[in-house]
């Protein structure tokens, strides 16, 4: 295409056929390329208008669309002409540097201490309770909260009698304050928690020393199930 682009754009001062000949292409290949210019110019342009569409869609979404969605997207946008294959959309997203965030892969937030003192599990899965205050539920989940796959922890406290959020603490870690802070939460909103059961898994945060003293201090007795679900028996 170079060898061609050159010959058209000195054919006016010389001869076609020489040009040819010196750059060994066909001019019958030439002459057909040349014909074409106008059709790949009505695609550059095409082209350039749809990437406009594809910026304004990923600047609305946040830089999150990857080309199978930003292909749905152009789909129901007015402004873009007939349908549009979704491999000529991860083209242009490519050739233009227009790239979909992708999070980081989901976090691991129970990790057990092999050497931590496990609790017997006093709930034997049966997560109700007649009345409130008396079986507490708890775990850590992780929460995206850039476009850059930065995360934020919550640990939250529920009764499992009303099903209620009771407590619960959020931060950039997952050190056992995070579990302890969540735990006085609960503790401040419900006034007391004293002989109550706290069920949680074998997470390191909860079956740490420092877990285990904060619960001794608000009268709790901890019973676990297996490693990943306060729900689940071990």
């Amino acid at each position: 295409m170079i060898r061609f682009r050159f010959v058209d754009d000195h054919r006016d001062t010389h001869e076609v056929k020489r040009m040819c000949t010196v750059l060994g292409i066909h001019r019958s290949s030439y002459y057909k390329w040349r014909a074409g210019k106008a059709a790949r110019r009505a695609r550059q342009q095409a082209d350039a208008a749809l990437v406009d569409r594809i910026r304004a869609h990923h600047q609305e979404w946040d830089h999150t669309l990857g080309y199978r969605r930003m292909t749905a997207e152009l789909a129901d946008d007015d402004a873009v002409p007939g349908t549009v294959n979704h491999k000529r959309v991860a083209r242009l997203m490519r050739q233009n540097n227009i790239v979909g965030v992708h999070l980081r892969k989901p976090k691991n937030t129970t990790i057990k201490d092999p050497g931590a003192q496990v609790f017997e599990d006093l709930v034997n899965r049966d997560f109700t309770a007649d009345e409130p205050g008396r079986v507490f539920v708890g775990d850590i989940t992780y929460l995206p909260h850039s476009s850059t796959g930065e995360f934020l922890y919550l640990a939250t406290v529920i009764d499992v009698c009303s099903k209620r959020l009771v407590g619960w603490s959020i931060a950039d870690h997952m050190r056992t304050e995070l579990v302890e802070n969540a735990l006085d939460n609960a503790a401040a909103a419900r006034g007391s928690l004293e002989g109550a059961i706290f069920h949680s898994d074998h997470g390191r945060q909860f079956t740490s020393s420092d877990y285990q003293a904060t619960c001794r201090r608000h009268g709790v007795r901890q019973s676990m199930g297996r490693i990943g679900s306060c729900l689940l028996t071990g």
